[in-house]
């Protein structure tokens, strides 16, 4: 098992980034100014984006698995990758989700915590319906996990 840091070619990994963020146009609004790591065993597994937001501040934007390898420990560990990663200069590590009985006991098995909401987020940024676990997405939830001495607040976003 290998994860690499892509430099080029992003937009390769555009299929599997898809089943984290399903529209496009979201993807590419992150995808340049992040760091996109992938993860192979015996082939592409997983991925996922880390953006920095401000001092100290990160946010993993997209974290996908593909299908046949989702509930294997992959996306944890990719989590954990990006958390040791990132360390000593992020306090915070933000993710935001929609408010889904699939993807919030995941990150909080992760050791994320909830920081706040944006309301409407995906009735107002997506051209379509979201759903996921048999919900429409409307609100989104932003979880963090802070560093030891690191529980500045984060920025709104």
């Amino acid at each position: 098992m290998e994860i690499k840091k892509i430099e080029e070619n992003k937009r390769d990994y555009m299929p599997l980034l898809l089943l984290g963020d399903e529209q496009e146009s979201m993807v590419e609004r992150y995808l340049d100014r992040g760091d996109l790591f992938a993860l192979f065993d015996g082939g592409l597994r997983a991925v996922c984006v880390v953006t920095r937001e401000g001092e100290g501040v990160y946010e993993l934007k997209n974290l996908a698995v593909d299908t046949p390898f989702q509930r294997r420990g992959l996306g944890r560990m990719l989590v954990e990758f990006v958390w040791e990663r990132y360390q000593p200069q992020c306090r915070t590590l933000l993710v935001g989700t929609g408010d889904s009985p699939l993807t919030l006991p995941f990150y909080q098995a992760c050791g994320f915590v909830f920081s706040h909401r944006v309301a409407n987020f995906f009735l107002e940024h997506y051209d379509h319906p979201i759903f996921e676990g048999g919900r429409q997405l409307v609100d989104m939830v932003y979880l963090k996990r802070t560093a030891p001495g690191g529980e500045e607040e984060a920025p709104r976003a």
